[in-house]
């Protein structure tokens, strides 16, 4: 089985078409400019990235390749999705599991479109008195977020497409596509 679709230049994930918007290599870009960037701020300190899972797990997994100091990571889990829409709510499947107290902790999230999610987490996260507090998203829909979110470092402005590919899913498929498709349907 495939992701193959009928169509030329086309795939097919569950029920829906997408066609190629995001290259791997302009990925891999990214990525290595938010990893310089992160390492600039923090080059005298150990900071801890917290990955949130699932989505960000490529994008945590090649922004430690490229990072050049000394870090610690953790992952959390959270959810707010199901199929194309968020649902609003967030949930907390896997907790902090490391003392974030008087550390520096940069969010590592693969996309914030409404926003809510990460707002959801930097509320929480803010009282257990971490020293600083980051965010770092490999896509960012400034059209679509409803908060007052400002990520610290953005890897690629999207518009409000719905994607899929690099860690990002419908419905749990299409993760593990190197290549960020968007929706044509």
């Amino acid at each position: 089985m495939s992701y193959l679709a009928d169509e030329p230049g086309k795939i097919k994930v569950k029920d829906k078409y997408f066609e190629k918007y995001i290259d791997s290599g302009i990925i891999s870009l990214a990525v290595k400019n938010i990893a310089d960037e992160i390492y600039e701020d923090f080059t005298d300190d150990v900071p801890l990235f917290l990955s949130i899972l699932n989505g960000a797990f490529m994008f945590t997994s090649d922004l430690m390749k490229s990072y050049k100091g000394v870090c610690q990571v953790d992952f959390i889990r959270l959810s707010s999705y199901k199929g194309t829409q968020t649902t609003g709510e967030v949930k907390t499947l896997i907790g902090l599991t490391e003392d974030i107290k008087g550390r520096n902790v940069i969010i590592l999230e693969d996309i914030i479109d409404s926003g809510i999610t990460i707002k959801h987490l930097l509320d929480d996260l803010k009282s257990y008195k971490p020293a600083t507090l980051k965010v770092a998203t490999l896509l960012f829909k400034p059209e679509a977020v409803r908060t007052d979110i400002k990520p610290d470092y953005i890897g690629k402005k999207i518009p409000r497409d719905f994607i899929v590919g690099y860690g990002l899913d419908y419905d749990g498929y299409g993760r593990n596509l190197s290549d960020i498709y968007k929706i044509v349907d």
